[in-house]
């Protein structure tokens, strides 16, 4: 009789520990999620202004394609008659602080001629019906899965947690971000040394898509959230060289990458080792890291994710006029060339990442900025093991009305030790900007293709 009953136990246990778990991952209650059709936008964000009008309310995003328009074509800007409301200097910083990222609190300090010219705000992120309606059931049957909780079970083709509760599930949000499901472009990047001469490192060709973003049930989906070939066109001596790279969650999980890449004078496809963490990333020539491409990419496993809160801060946004520029006038020394760029005030969640015990990275802290509307993150700091600010990459997010959304592709990514700046995935001066083009099967993305792309 007495064996019964510790049968029974066991098994009452096993169901309440089975409940409670399924209770946990599942993050959002029903009345939670019925605030996406009133009080939040459909992808989570506040759908009212700030309290003096300064950020005012999302009413839909802009989605007004010019007439004339083409794939491929550069966006115009629809804001081009605004002038700043106000200019940020190293004078006036002050009265500012609160709202300044501590990269332009910096440069502002660093350099007389850096300054944030702030314009009037505009909410223009939009996304395709067929994403807010997953997004609305993802609210309630999303969840995180994995021994770190770095993976995302019962989503598909919308934003996984658009009420999220974690530091993970943010980044998750960052991840499978709608930016379109595929796409072809052309860009070029730059290294400015401190003293402000310029070394061109590549310019490529990228196709990817996002397979998550194909499939119509979260169970058709296998954790491939992302998948790409780059082709390097030069400089000379690097044309041909290739590599395609499957972004997984389930990869992520496990602690890797996986990527292949092809050289030119060997003749051979490879599997490349080093796409994860802290590694030199080879298309900036080691001046940034493989963990900080897109602002963040790779496992996620190293760090202690914190959700900080909300906040409102002077951020890139809106920026279709920094494309149109040459590149020589865009880089300068020490900075970008502010006379381009827009800065507009939007509420962004403020995500931590610390440094777990026992864990090895050069940066020890990050701190990111991430769009309330959107979930692209638009900024990043990094600090080292003594505290200095080490890294900072400032996103350049353009609105594409076309498909619609807003998208950063190009970074300006800074050692803010030495001076030196990559501006990573330039578009400028290129021939195609980010185009929509039809999927692709997945096997074109596999090592099997990569030397036919690749070959000169």
């Amino acid at each position: 009789m007495k064996h019964k009953q510790i049968i029974v136990f066991l098994v009452i246990f096993w169901v309440v520990t089975l409940f409670l778990n399924a209770s946990l991952a599942a993050t959002v209650s029903p009345e939670e999620a019925a605030k996406l059709k009133t009080t939040l936008t459909p992808m989570g964000a506040e759908k009212a202004g700030n309290a003096d009008g300064s950020i005012p309310a999302w009413t839909g995003g802009y989605t007004t394609v010019p007439a004339g328009f083409k794939a491929g074509d550069f966006r115009p800007d629809p804001f081009s008659a605004e002038k700043p409301l106000y200019s940020i200097t190293g004078q006036n910083m002050d009265k500012y602080a609160d709202k300044l990222i501590d990269c332009q609190k910096a440069l502002l300090k660093k350099y007389p001629d850096y300054r944030i010219d702030v314009y009037p705000t505009h909410r223009t992120f939009a996304a395709p019906q067929f994403v807010y309606d997953n997004t609305f059931k993802n609210a309630t049957r999303a969840k995180t899965i994995g021994t770190n909780g770095d993976n995302v079970e019962g989503a598909i083709g919308g934003t996984p947690f658009p009420i999220p509760k974690t530091g993970l599930e943010a980044m998750l949000n960052f991840f499978l971000a709608w930016r379109g499901k595929a796409f072809t472009t052309s860009f070029i990047t730059y290294l400015v040394n401190p003293d402000g001469s310029k070394v061109m490192l590549s310019t490529c060709d990228e196709y990817s898509q996002y397979p998550y973003y194909l499939k119509e049930k979260p169970e058709d989906w296998n954790g491939m959230w992302r998948e790409k070939i780059v082709i390097q066109t030069g400089p000379p001596y690097k044309a041909g060289e290739s590599f395609c790279v499957h972004d997984n969650l389930n990869d992520f999980a496990q602690g890797f990458t996986t990527a292949w890449q092809y050289l030119p004078g060997q003749r051979r496809v490879r599997r490349a080792p080093s796409f994860s963490y802290d590694n030199p990333d080879f298309s900036t020539s080691g001046q940034t890291y493989m963990d900080e491409c897109f602002m963040w990419s790779g496992p996620m496993d190293q760090y202690e994710w914190k959700l900080l809160g909300k906040k409102e801060m002077f951020v890139p946004y809106n920026c279709n006029k920094f494309y149109f520029q040459k590149c020589k006038d865009v880089l300068q020394k020490g900075h970008v060339n502010q006379d381009h760029l827009r800065w507009e005030l939007h509420r962004v969640w403020l995500v931590e990442a610390t440094l777990k015990p026992g864990k090895r990275n050069v940066v020890a802290k990050r701190l990111y900025y991430q769009d309330e509307d959107s979930w692209e993150l638009l900024a990043y700091n990094g600090w080292d093991g003594h505290g200095q600010l080490y890294r900072s990459i400032i996103n350049i997010p353009m609105l594409c009305m076309d498909i619609p959304t807003v998208y950063g592709w190009t970074q300006i990514s800074t050692n803010m030790l030495t001076g030196a700046y990559v501006g990573w995935g330039m578009l400028n001066e290129q021939d195609v900007q980010y185009k929509e083009v039809p999927p692709k099967p997945s096997k074109w993305f596999g090592p099997e293709n990569l030397a036919t792309e690749g070959v000169r």
